[in-house]
């Protein structure tokens, strides 16, 4: 490896920089699928991170906690976008690319329409808990995801006629469970 360091440098500047393609270094490091001996540095220096993440990995518990917050995240978006994405099996069914992008886009959109939606109301009912003197911890709403999606309905008709109130600039009121814990 020690042996094209210079050549793993200047390959690593010019992917910085912009002179070249990600793509091109790929072609330029394993033409054919072969690796050329400085592909294979470079793939010995990424099997070095690798090591060096997993050692940390293994002895981090703080590092594995983030982690595995960071997957189910992660998850409960593929699981949100899967309810979204329930027409046609959940299966991109156009046949061409621009199409597939146009069923992407729309589902990312609506994706952040949900997320949109239960940040703005969470932070709603957040704030009505507090006037209403129940105390809130701010390290139970750090842990709040706006992926959850039970409340939404996901078939049937759709009105779009906004309500009086929403109208007028306010968020529609919220409803009041009928037994109230004093914390989230």
């Amino acid at each position: 490896m020690t042996a094209h360091w210079d050549e793993m440098l200047r390959l690593a500047g010019s992917l910085h920089s912009g002179t070249i393609k990600a793509s091109e270094a790929l072609r330029v490091l394993a033409p054919g699928g072969k690796p050329t001996p400085t592909g294979k540095a470079v793939m010995e220096l990424g099997r070095l991170d690798r090591s060096a993440y997993l050692s940390s990995y293994f002895t981090d518990e703080l590092l594995r906690r983030r982690v595995n917050t960071q997957l189910n995240r992660q998850e409960s978006r593929h699981e949100l976008a899967r309810k979204i994405f329930h027409g046609q099996k959940g299966e991109l069914r156009q046949a061409y690319r621009e199409g597939q992008e146009d069923q992407l886009g729309a589902l990312g959109l609506m994706l952040n329409i949900v997320v949109l939606w239960n940040t703005v109301y969470f932070q709603k009912i957040i704030e009505e808990m507090r006037a209403e003197g129940i105390h809130v911890r701010d390290e139970d709403v750090a842990r709040l995801s706006p992926l959850k999606f039970a409340h939404i309905n996901f078939h049937g008709r759709y009105s779009f006629a906004l309500p009086n109130e929403v109208q007028g600039g306010q968020l529609r009121s919220t409803a009041k469970p009928e037994t109230a814990s004093t914390t989230i």
